[in-house]
């Protein structure tokens, strides 16, 4: 127990200090930097402006709520947060009206650790929009609590390419950009596969496929390695399971029916 304890300290340490690197004054939400490294394998900077933009393509209409399949373990059903913690507490993020908001309490994690999942979650930006670029309806789902698809307002919002919505956060951009109005609940499907390790050895990436409203936006993606900001993403071992999280970036997003399959 003492090891699991600290253990989760050590990582909810690591989404803290990940969240405050990336949350930027109100007056400064930049489209870009090129003063960080270049991506491995590419000609473009970590956060780079001049990276092109996926083009945009308008979903289909949604039809409400998708009902989780028999063997899924519902995370969220609109009712309480009995599947979240933070910081070794109960989640305290805002429940009514179905949805959870976010509220300043901190990022969340979920009490149940995860490998190879499939994971549905639906989301609303605010209706109201304030901010630009990474200040505009931020926040992300990290799968084992270090692998980042980004969550933002990029309806009409520019910003640098990997750090849009539905981006491998200082990866890889998405496919298209997907994006709903403000406002109005998206939903992204994921499938996720760990990453492998033979000893210390990385023999497999952790890898990723995302549809957004419906709309693949990564397929079978890799992950360059842990999340980072303004710096190029590294793996280091890790446990073969681990919770997955929601992050408190400032903005009041809403969620509502997150569930989870493991593969």
């Amino acid at each position: 127990m003492k090891s699991i304890a600290v253990t989760t300290v050590l990582l909810l340490g690591t989404f803290s200090a990940f969240a405050a690197t990336r949350v930027l004054g109100p007056q400064d939400h930049p489209t870009g930097y090129k003063d960080t490294p270049l991506i491995p394998g590419t000609t473009w900077h970590v956060h780079d402006p001049d990276r092109t933009p996926p083009s945009v393509v308008m979903p289909g209409a949604t039809n409400g709520l998708a009902a989780a399949p028999s063997d899924a373990l519902m995370l969220f059903d609109g009712k309480d947060l009995t599947q979240w913690r933070a910081g070794g507490k109960p989640a305290a993020w805002k429940v009514e009206n179905g949805y959870m908001e976010v509220n300043g309490t901190g990022t969340i994690e979920t009490v149940e650790r995860f490998s190879d999942v499939q994971l549905h979650l639906e989301f609303a930006t605010p209706a109201k929009v304030e901010g630009e670029s990474q200040g505009r309806g931020n926040s992300g789902v990290f799968l084992m609590g270090r692998y980042e698809v980004q969550i933002l307002d990029s309806y009409e919002n520019r910003t640098y390419a990997d750090g849009q919505a539905a981006a491998l956060y200082g990866q890889m951009p998405p496919l298209v950009n997907a994006c709903r109005k403000p406002g109005e609940w998206q939903s992204y499907d994921i499938v996720f596969r760990a990453p492998r390790w033979q000893g210390d050895e990385l023999v497999s990436a952790a890898r990723v496929t995302v549809l957004q409203n419906g709309v693949v936006v990564q397929d079978a993606q890799p992950f360059l390695g842990a999340t980072a900001h303004r710096a190029v993403a590294q793996y280091a071992k890790h446990e073969d399971a681990l919770p997955i999280a929601l992050q408190d970036h400032g903005n009041p997003m809403r969620f509502r029916n997150v569930w989870v399959r493991r593969l």
